[in-house]
C-alpha cells in the first residue's frame, strides 16, 4: 500500500483550506493619555457618551447616525458598559473620528 495518494489528498486538502482562509490584520488604536497633575475642568458644556451591548446614547438619548452634529466641537466623555467587547468600542471611535473638533476622553 503506497502512501502517495494520502500525501497527495494532505496536500489538496491543506491547500484548499489556505486558499480559503481569511486573514485579518490586526493593528492598533493610538490613544491619548490624559494629563496626570493638570486641574480639572469645570463640567459646563461635557457631553456623557454611554456605550452598551444595546447600543450608544448621548446624554441618556439614543446616538445619531452621524453623530457630527450633535458633537461638533464638543467635548465628551465615554463610558463603556461591562458586556462592551473591544471591536464595539473600535467601531464606535471610528464612527465619533468623523466629527471635527470632538475632544474625547475614554473612562476606564
Amino acid at each position: 500500500m503506497a502512501l502517495t495518494p494520502l500525501v497527495d489528498v494532505i496536500f489538496l486538502l491543506l491547500l484548499f483550506f489556505m486558499l480559503t482562509s481569511t486573514f485579518t490584520r490586526f493593528g492598533t488604536v493610538p490613544l491619548a493619555a490624559g494629563g496626570g497633575g493638570a486641574a480639572a475642568a469645570p463640567a459646563e458644556g461635557l457631553s456623557f457618551l454611554r456605550l452598551t451591548a444595546r447600543g450608544a446614547t448621548l446624554d441618556g438619548a439614543p446616538l445619531p447616525e452621524d453623530p457630527a452634529g450633535a458633537l461638533r466641537g464638543a467635548r465628551a466623555v465615554l463610558s463603556t458598559g461591562p458586556d462592551v467587547d473591544s471591536q464595539t468600542l473600535v467601531d464606535l471611535l471610528a464612527r465619533l473620528r468623523t466629527v471635527p473638533d470632538l475632544s474625547l476622553t475614554v473612562l476606564r
